[in-house]
């Protein structure tokens, strides 16, 4: 199994370092799950960002990998989440997808190790790497499946009329078959057992749409635990919450098993804005949080103008997170969509900032790199200057 062709002594040499930075950082989580109040040298908390494979050119090369993380550091930036499954694919040497699919590895990346050449990157710029398993449960993008359903057609998940579940032009696996959770599990360990990472993040595809769920093993499986059929109307709310708590055991089951490889390790969720994401994906983040099974929380408050976003950081904090939780938020931050023309105003980007500051939250996380890059590196500029000036 060669995880670090060709960086596998480099990375070997780091492992020792980032233990013990791990157990001294400002990333250390406190028993309660959420981490512990930031030091003094890092009065701007997580401020990170994330690295995708789409639309965004950074793990192409070992390179623009360096480039990267030098400009991020200079920034300000103290954190990555760099896209290591999208698509069907890792980016990186996998042996779980190499044995159960024949595809070690994204075609891209074939003969590298994207992941490996960022930590490396990434220590020597001092920035902190959690991967990102931006696809989840997710197997293709308007590909009918594509090949992880072609090879696992057992793995298909459903809507009431029977059909490949599909949400958004995003085709699903079904999130609530144990052997769909054992594959996804199987791949964020994988990291996390053989990578110096600092952490580990699901997207907002740690999720199920809720017309999901009828595929023959999971209505025999309702009707064997609640005693009666699962009903038509998929927003149903017994049924609805009863999915969403087998989302919410793979959740606690995923952190235990994060932290039996290294309690230092994050666990990092990435939902949609609550109650939202509970109502179409079963994601109950209140409860991850209520149940400590997530260390950091970056919902996705992408809204484009300022009082859109206000309104959700105001939601959260009246009705979602009690005082102490909000610790544990850095919510996420659209800075340009490249299906349309939406970029965010740098005096936007400013006031989103200062308004997190002034509720108590720490940092955030933008999406995504490309945004900081555009109109001469504008947004860049504004945050070395301002809210992340050293």
């Amino acid at each position: 199994m060669r995880f670090f062709t060709p960086f596998q002594s480099a990375i070997r040499s780091l492992v020792s370092s980032f233990q013990q930075r791990l157990a001294t950082g400002f990333f250390a989580p406190n028993p309660s799950g959420l981490p512990s109040s930031l030091p003094a040298d890092n009065p701007g908390g997580i401020r990170g960002v994330w690295i995708p494979s789409t639309d965004c050119k950074v793990l192409t090369s070992k390179q623009r990998i360096a480039d990267a993380m030098d400009f991020l550091a200079d920034t300000g930036f103290n954190t990555v989440f760099p896209v290591v499954w999208n698509g069907g694919f890792t980016a990186y040497p996998s042996q779980i997808m190499c044995e159960q699919f024949g595809a070690e590895i994204d075609a891209r990346y074939r003969g590298r190790d994207p992941l490996a050449e960022l930590i490396v990157e990434a220590n020597r710029a001092g920035l902190k790497v959690i991967p990102w398993f931006e696809y989840g449960f997710v197997s293709s993008y308007n590909r009918k499946g594509g090949h992880l359903l072609a090879k696992k057609p057992e793995w298909i998940a459903r809507d009431a009329s029977g059909n490949l579940l599909k949400k958004n032009n995003f085709e699903w696996m079904n999130s609530l078959d144990p052997e769909v959770q054992d594959f996804v599990l199987g791949l964020m360990l994988e990291v996390a057992k053989n990578y110096p990472v600092d952490g580990l993040q699901g997207d907002d595809r740690i999720a199920f749409p809720v017309e999901g769920g009828y595929d023959e093993k999971t209505v025999k499986r309702y009707r064997e635990e609640c005693g009666k059929a699962a009903p038509s109307d998929c927003k149903e709310p017994h049924w609805l919450q009863w999915r969403a708590n087998i989302i919410t055991e793979f959740v606690a089951r995923l952190y235990r098993e994060v932290k039996a490889i290294n309690p230092n390790l994050l666990l990092s969720m990435s939902p949609s804005p609550y109650d939202w994401g509970l109502a179409e994906y079963l994601q109950d983040s209140k409860a991850w949080v209520d149940k400590n099974l997530v260390d950091m929380l970056h919902p996705q408050f992408y809204r484009r103008d300022f009082n859109a976003y206000k309104q959700l950081v105001d939601k959260m904090i009246s009705g979602q997170l009690s005082g102490q939780q909000v610790k544990c938020v850095s919510p996420g931050i659209l800075l340009t969509n490249r299906g349309s023309k939406y970029s965010i105003t740098p005096e936007q980007l400013l006031q989103v900032i200062a308004y997190n500051r002034s509720c108590g939250i720490q940092g955030e996380v933008m999406f995504f790199y490309e945004g900081l890059r555009d109109n001469d590196n504008a947004l860049a500029k504004v945050l070395k200057k301002g809210p992340y000036a050293r």
